[in-house]
């Protein structure tokens, strides 16, 4: 008797039923999936990288004769930003999306791990940065650079097609709001893998593919030592506006002259190399992760505008030559497999889940 009843009900109801049973589904798997700790493997994977990155720029300051340090402190001053940021966003999520449960003392560890070693690993790789005209004095590939970029663009700098293409009014103000953007992108970047997604597997994943993207630069610096063409070849952006980034460009200037007089004095680094691009590693790290990881088609075009204006960017500041970029994307590929590797994670299992919430 049931089976007729149940066949005369109406579709409406019929639907109403599917989305209670629907809900009452997840509902019993929700906590099941919070209490699932991520494997300690995924957890060790951040530290991992510091530990290894930190070492070899142990090393190499020691062979450059300055000792590893934060000048400025930079490194702790961006670690406070993301981790009060990171820590807003678990009690909004404690608050309003009753996530009291999903923050066990596992999960709160992996996020702490993650976040502590991503800028371990920024602290070195801004020391490597910093040594490579100590190590390799009077070796700069910009010459060769720049030929290599006229030679793909028939004989012209991929910087002046764009001054022509884009101009050089707004254009300029709104490619240096992106430019900067980076640095707003990654502390949010972070928090978003850490607090945001909710298999922090996957948030583990993109933290450690974003600090590799660290130790990759950092050695690519090394193998083709250059300033780029705002400062190999300036006449070329004089008549750029003033914008942040000019204002930046200038201060780096500034700060590798007085590195270079004496790399002893505490306060100084020096952050100028062209080869390879981090600023397009990353968002192309990013961009390519939100398909790997099965996010929202908001988030996917989001992260693919930036990418390509600050490609875009780049070449119109002069900060790279269009090799720099291109040996970005090399990174940003390298780094993501590097990172899948160490976790051991299955990326299509958890394409499936979060198509399933």
């Amino acid at each position: 008797m049931l089976c007729p009843r149940i066949a005369s009900t109406p579709r409406s109801k019929q639907g109403s039923f599917q989305v209670i049973a629907s809900y009452e589904r997840g509902m019993t798997a929700a906590p099941h999936a919070h209490r699932d700790p991520p494997p300690w493997r995924a957890i060790a994977a951040g530290p991992a990288v510091a530990v290894v990155t930190l070492v070899i720029a142990l090393i190499v300051t020691d062979q450059a004769g300055v000792p590893l340090r934060d000048p400025n402190g930079v490194s702790v001053a961006r670690f406070t930003s993301a981790a009060a940021l990171v820590a807003v966003l678990i009690g909004l999520d404690i608050v309003f999306r009753s996530g009291r449960r999903r923050w066990t003392p596992v999960r709160v560890l992996g996020v702490v791990s993650a976040l502590v070693s991503f800028y371990v690993t920024y602290l070195a790789y801004r020391n490597l940065k910093s040594v490579v005209p100590l190590l390799r004095p009077d070796e700069l590939f910009d010459a060769r650079l720049g030929d290599l970029d006229r030679s793909l663009f028939a004989g012209s700098d991929p910087a002046e097609v764009l001054h022509n293409v884009l101009g050089n009014g707004i254009s300029a103000h709104a490619l240096s709001g992106v430019y900067e953007f980076f640095f707003f992108f990654i502390p949010l970047a972070l928090a978003f893998a850490l607090v945001v997604l909710p298999d922090l597997r996957a948030g583990l994943f993109l933290t450690t593919a974003l600090a590799i993207n660290w130790m990759l630069a950092a050695g690519s610096y090394f193998l083709l030592p250059s300033l780029g063409p705002i400062y190999a070849e300036a006449a070329q952006f004089s008549q750029l506006p003033s914008t942040g980034v000019s204002g930046l460009q200038q201060a780096l200037l500034e700060q590798r002259v007085e590195f270079l007089r004496d790399p002893s004095v505490a306060g100084t680094a020096q952050s100028i190399g062209a080869f390879a691009s981090l600023h397009v590693s990353i968002f192309f790290t990013a961009a390519l992760a939100t398909h790997l990881l099965g996010l929202s088609r908001w988030v996917k075009i989001g992260v693919w505008v930036l990418f390509a204006l600050t490609v875009a960017a780049t070449v119109y500041f002069g900060w790279h030559y269009v090799l720099d970029d291109f040996a970005g994307l090399a990174i940003a590929v390298t780094a993501l497999a590097l990172a899948r590797a160490i976790i051991g994670i299955d990326l299509r299992a958890l394409r499936k889940q979060e198509a399933m919430a």
